[in-house]
């Protein structure tokens, strides 16, 4: 299977398409990115503070976290130009402007991530020149579906901790940008499965390959409208459901003596559960 295969584009938007969806959805995109900082607020709750608002018994650091939650967003789908490193620095020096040691700078000299259980990963030293080449070369290739590009950046982004803090926030937001570009739709992954997400996190920090929590965003983490969904995509599923299909009469006419669970006619069969 081809890379372009392998992660096909769920959604086909045009570009102002996809940035209406997108801030038609600001509250929940905030809400769920801040919960990389902790933040613990309801939708209603964040969607106060979004309007200007205060709330009582938020306190001002999660506040200042999704008012500029917001101002990232807002900026992601105001540019028209092609993500660049020097648009992530702004995103970064927007969306981590109260927490990191030098928003919208490079991080320079060693860095860590507590991944738990007393288990601690060391990223390496960044290079501004290798950074800048690597999400050159990998918006460039003509091979690979939008979706891919953008998990790929936004996953080696998030290991490389790029910046002094607010990388997963960062990072989120430049792949959705690319999301945005192509038409792809947006990567946010729900609430209720970042437990598993964490995990698979923490697992490519160690391992470094991306593979798994590539496939398992693919599959648990892209949204859209089913006005938009590809239907080449849908196509494609529907061919393989069939050949699936075909396998498994094939192989039962080839091998009668197999009996499925709860066949009438085997009688030793008991209920599966």
């Amino acid at each position: 299977m081809t890379k372009t295969q392998a992660y096909m584009d769920k959604y086909q938007f045009t570009v102002a398409e996809n940035k209406r969806f997108a801030r038609t959805n600001f509250t929940k995109l905030v809400h769920t990115n801040a919960r990389f900082e902790g933040v613990n607020t309801t939708l209603p709750q964040t969607q106060t503070i979004m309007d200007g608002m205060s709330v009582a018994g938020v306190p001002v650091e999660d506040i200042l976290t999704i008012v500029n939650l917001k101002r990232g967003w807002q900026y992601i789908t105001d540019q028209n130009a092609p993500l660049t490193l020097t648009m992530e620095k702004q995103i970064n020096k927007i969306v981590a402007a109260e927490d990191a040691l030098v928003p919208g700078e490079l991080r320079q000299g060693k860095g860590g991530v507590d991944l738990g259980s007393e288990d601690f990963f060391e990223p390496p030293l960044i290079n501004e020149k290798q950074e800048q080449s690597f999400l050159q070369k990998i918006l460039a290739d003509p091979q690979t579906t939008t979706t891919d590009k953008a998990l790929t950046v936004m996953y080696h982004n998030m290991r490389q901790q790029i910046f002094w803090d607010g990388n997963k926030r960062t990072a989120t937001l430049s792949a959705n940008k690319i999301m945005i570009d192509g038409g792809a739709g947006l990567i946010n992954v729900p609430l209720d499965k970042w437990d598993q997400w964490n995990e698979l996190i923490a697992n490519y920090y160690r391992t470094n390959d991306m593979a798994k929590i590539k496939r398992w965003t693919y599959d648990n983490g892209i949204q859209g409208l089913q006005i938009r969904a590809n239907l080449e995509l849908k196509s494609v599923e529907d061919e393989i459901g069939k050949r699936i299909q075909e396998q498994l009469k094939d192989f039962a006419k080839h091998n009668p003596e197999i009996k499925p669970k709860n066949n009438p006619e085997n009688k030793n069969d008991r209920p599966s559960y």
